[in-house]
């Protein structure tokens, strides 16, 4: 059976919003947005703000390197945040919120429903991991989490 697609895959735009240092993490935030150049300004804020409060809770405890990223998707029918970091060597927790398209601060965490990352968030995450097994896991010199924190990623997929 095929999907009944609503509208054709069209690239959108993944842009380094650039690096947040939070209690305990630096996370590199990138915006991905439909039908425009970057998410809008109140949903990148409320993703601010939920990554702050959010890793306090569920990060504490665990074996992790206080790096890692946040994805903010201003998409067609509603707004994703995605907030991931490393822990235990090779280990990469995420976490996803929604919101209505209209009411980008509302943000509910839906982790437990099994929903990951559509297939523009899934660009951010590969390039992430690529970026881990480069500088930290792979890196002939040693683990360099500076070096991680300095590859970023800007396109359209």
């Amino acid at each position: 059976m095929n999907p009944n697609l609503s509208e054709p895959y069209r690239p959108r735009p993944i842009r380094f919003l650039g690096l947040w240092d939070t209690p305990g993490f630096q996370l590199k935030a990138y915006g991905i947005a439909h039908d425009r150049e970057l998410p809008r300004s109140p949903l990148v804020r409320a993703a601010r703000d939920l990554a702050e409060t959010q890793l306090a809770v569920v990060a504490a405890g665990q074996n992790h390197y206080g790096v890692g990223f946040v994805g903010i998707h201003d998409g067609r029918g509603g707004n994703f945040v995605f907030v991931d970091w490393w822990a235990d060597e090779n280990e990469l927790h995420h976490h996803v919120w929604v919101s209505p398209h209209d009411r980008p601060a509302e943000l509910e965490e839906v982790t437990p429903t099994g929903l990951s990352a559509c297939v523009w968030d899934l660009a951010v995450i590969c390039h992430e991991r690529g970026a881990w097994v480069e500088c930290v896991l792979a890196n002939p010199g040693g683990p360099n989490v500076q070096a991680y924190l300095s590859k970023r990623l800007e396109t359209d997929v």
